[in-house]
């Protein structure tokens, strides 16, 4: 980190951020010769098999970002493999505002992550970064606890069907609530957590931050995101069969780790968000797509 500070810096303090799952998240603070401060976040992966390629695509996009409309931080120095630092790690800049995550305020955020979802699929970077991958099969996905059995059925069996064809957008890949940082009047500051960037639909993301936000503020807010995103001037799949696809494909995802989700909201401050109150919402959404099955 002192290579990568301007003379006369120093490390005055570190603070850890809360509220991640893959990374360790420190904040640090930079005093200069003169007096004067600034902020730098860093990302370190601990123990993590991808750590090499999400270091590289996260430093890729935040160059990329510097010459558009969309807010991240800058990049001020990455080892991708841990050649000097302990673990794999990437220094950034720091940005103002945080997550919001309590249910005050949601209806008047969810217009403001459609419009910048939008903007971010709109992204055209020189290089493609690489095509979307997607972990889940029908085959690994954890029906939750007194889940309706019959509609995680179907659902699978949705997945279990071809890939829809699509058109493709650049796609954060992990943007929900817990990336999108806020200033004290509902003012959108920034996006954070670059290191899964893609090339696919953009169904996929707008899936992940509906069902985030269903976990969040309860199933209709998740729906409530999918008409925002349509309605700020996002296009989504044509057939609704297509659309629904990766509507469910999402929530059967969150199956598998939703314990890991609902930690690290507990973490940021949502005490209420019990693993088993995760799954009943989880649960309640998935119901609620069916009513758009084709």
């Amino acid at each position: 980190m002192a290579d990568q500070l301007a003379d006369g810096e120093r490390v005055v303090r570190v603070e850890v951020l809360v509220g991640g799952i893959t990374a360790e998240m420190r904040r640090l603070s930079v005093a200069g010769p003169n007096g004067e401060t600034r902020a730098l976040v860093l990302r370190s992966y601990v123990d993590v098999i991808d750590a090499e390629d999400a270091l590289t695509r996260e430093a890729a996009a935040l160059s990329m970002l510097t010459a558009t409309t969309v807010i991240g931080p800058e990049l001020v120095g990455v080892d991708p493999v841990g050649a000097e630092c302990e673990y794999p790690s990437l220094l950034m800049t720091h940005l103002p505002g945080r997550p919001v995550l309590d249910d005050a305020g949601v209806e008047a955020r969810i217009p403001l992550l459609a419009r910048q979802l939008v903007a971010i699929h709109a992204l055209r970077p020189v290089e493609r970064p690489p095509k979307y991958t997607t972990l889940t099969t029908a085959d690994t996905v954890i029906t939750p606890p007194g889940a309706d059995r019959r509609v995680w059925a179907a659902a699978i069996d949705v997945i279990r069907g071809p890939v829809p064809s699509y058109e493709g957008r650049y796609l954060h890949r992990d943007f929900q609530p817990g990336n999108v940082l806020f200033d004290g009047k509902n003012q959108l500051t920034g996006v954070v957590d670059w290191a899964s960037p893609s090339w696919g639909p953009a169904d996929l993301d707008v899936a992940h931050c509906a069902v985030n936000l269903a976990l969040l503020h309860g199933p209709s807010l998740g729906l409530d995101f999918v008409a925002a995103y349509e309605a700020a001037g996002g296009t989504l799949a044509p057939s609704p069969a297509d659309r629904y696809y990766w509507l469910v494909r999402d929530p059967l995802a969150c199956s598998e780790d939703i314990h890991l989700t609902a930690a690290a909201w507990r973490a940021a401050g949502r005490l209420d968000l019990t693993t088993t109150a995760a799954e009943q919402r989880l649960d309640a959404y998935l119901t609620a797509l069916q009513e758009l099955s084709p």
